[in-house]
């Protein structure tokens, strides 16, 4: 009978790669320890270093420990970190740790690479999250920046579900830059997936068709969280798609509806047009239009949000 993923004391590769064996951090406390109470958030990254001043200081504020993971990064992603992390004071709740293995992109090549492998996105996830010390993770990317509110909601979460086994749904939207001043909302997709998660030996990532998933135990208790607390960078100059295979199947994947949306609203902007649901957003004079969305639109805006005029592609917002 084999041991299932999360069981045993960790996970081998089998490029023979014996200093990035897995050691699950439920087994591996220092000083025999239990994991400590609190929240960690863990972002695998790469060449993300132009976003790092606006994702880094309130997830730093939020949580008791951030740890960045750069996976061979052109653009000293590492260093923006660090000096991001230094900057405000808080160099002492964060880690960087480096993983030198060019990882399968998603779609196709993922699907052809043996999952304990260390081109494995299950392999790679698995390895950035046995480093936590933490008895609670966030899964968080290296384009997300939360809202103000958003800030002190996930602060708040993060020392009561230091002890709680739930998973946590964190919606977000992408905020789709065309200059520091101007942005583009996108209102029309709510997108809602599960962002936190207890470390333990139910919640590991293994091979699924397309990407990597985390396990979930049918009975655990599931919390989403409202609108508005967190937006997903997208650089309109940038190629925002090259972790995946192949862009052009999102459109034939049931699996993939995020992306297609992504993919249609990204084309069109480029192409000088606002889709249905995407509102533009232009930042008062000496301010980044980032900051402008976090601390003060979007904070702002009435709930719920409502696209109500899909003829003009404009966005209402209703109380």
């Amino acid at each position: 009978m084999s041991v299932p993923i999360g069981g045993g004391h960790g996970l081998t590769n089998i490029e023979g790669h014996t200093d990035f064996d897995i050691v699950w951090p439920w087994n591996k406390t220092e000083n025999r320890a239990p994991l400590r109470r609190g929240a960690t958030a863990v972002l695998r990254v790469k060449n993300e270093a132009d976003s790092m001043r606006f994702v880094l200081p309130p997830l730093l504020r939020a949580c008791d420990h951030v740890l960045l993971v750069d996976n061979n990064s052109t653009d000293a992603t590492g260093e923006a970190a660090l000096a991001t992390a230094s900057s405000h004071g808080l160099a002492d709740k964060f880690t960087l740790k480096e993983y030198p293995f060019d990882v399968a992109r998603a779609g196709a090549e993922h699907l052809a690479v043996p999952e304990r492998s260390v081109h494995s996105l299950a392999y790679f996830y698995n390895w950035c999250f046995s480093h936590v010390r933490t008895r609670y993770s966030w899964k968080w990317d290296g384009d997300m920046v939360l809202t103000t509110e958003g800030e002190v909601s996930m602060a708040d979460l993060s020392w009561q579900v230091g002890r709680a086994d739930a998973v946590i749904r964190f919606p977000r939207h992408g905020l789709y830059l065309e200059s520091d001043t101007r942005a583009f909302l996108d209102l029309g997709l709510r997108n809602i997936e599960e962002w936190g998660f207890p470390m333990t030996p139910d919640f590991v990532y293994s091979k699924a068709p397309e990407w990597e998933i985390r396990t979930t135990p049918k009975e655990i208790r599931q919390f989403a969280l409202p609108q508005g607390l967190v937006v997903e960078l997208k650089y309109l100059d940038g190629d925002e798609f090259a972790h995946w295979t192949n862009p052009k199947s999102f459109a034939t994947s049931v699996r993939n509806r995020r992306k297609r949306r992504e993919w249609l609203v990204f084309n069109a902007l480029n192409d000088g047009e606002v889709p249905d649901g995407v509102i533009e957003i232009n930042a008062p004079q000496g301010e980044h239009v980032v900051d402008h969305v976090t601390h003060t639109w979007l904070p702002r805006a009435p709930r719920p949000f409502v696209v109500d005029d899909p003829d003009h592609a404009k966005l209402h917002l209703r109380a």
